[in-house]
């Protein structure tokens, strides 16, 4: 019996972070605004189909899913012009075939606060930091407003973007959040992480001193 094929629709958006390519899908790919990302196919242990598939292929370092998107970040081996087509077609008639994008949310696939790594000292705008361990992840009285802030804010525009942020902590004047998708490792990221949300923070909440990125 024919499996029935089910019309999809894929477009490709360029995205601030020249590593990563945002493919826009008309259909969620994942629920409850949850989301995940892949760096390897040892990660994704059969939870994502199409994450599974996309890191076949040689150049593909990393497979972030949110939403209705797809960020899918490559090496220098290869430019965009050459791939770009290839792989919105490979996307659209891998989800014309299968209904389920994700399956399940492997815990190895949401970037933890702990053990992540801290932005490079050289990049501008950056301030390199220690580890933040699980026992520093303590909730504050700003928490919320944090939290809100960057909803109401910040979100929006990175998500379209292509990218995620998460707030982790805020500790002794410092908010730590994580930088995903084509957020992660993107030099504009953290011009924007200085000059925007930590001038937005700092606005409405005076002991705001600083905003730390991890990348997960």
């Amino acid at each position: 019996m024919e499996t029935k094929k089910i019309p999809t629709a894929v477009y490709a958006e360029m995205t601030p972070n020249p590593a990563v390519m945002k493919f826009v899908v008309d259909r969620p790919l994942i629920t409850g605004g949850q989301q995940v990302e892949f760096t390897s196919k040892e990660q994704v242990e059969g939870s994502s189909p199409l994450a599974d598939e996309i890191l076949n292929f040689p150049f593909v370092t990393s497979v972030f899913i949110s939403g209705n998107y797809v960020s899918i970040t490559k090496d220098d081996s290869l430019g965009w012009e050459m791939i770009v087509q290839q792989l919105r077609e490979h996307i659209r008639e891998f989800l014309t075939e299968h209904l389920e994008a994700v399956k399940w949310v492997p815990e190895g696939a949401v970037p933890q606060a702990n053990g992540a790594k801290a932005p490079d000292a050289n990049t501008p705008g950056s301030t390199a930091t220690s580890e933040l361990a699980d026992e520093d992840i303590v909730p504050s009285e700003f928490d919320d407003q944090i939290k809100d802030l960057l909803d109401q804010f910040v979100r929006p525009a990175v998500e379209q973007d292509g990218g995620a942020i998460d707030f982790k902590a805020y500790k002794e004047g410092k908010v730590y959040v994580t930088l995903r998708g084509a957020c992660s490792g993107c030099p504009s990221s953290m011009l924007t992480l200085k000059n925007g949300i930590e001038n937005l923070l700092k606005t409405h909440i005076q002991q705001v001193e600083e905003v730390v990125a991890f990348e997960g």
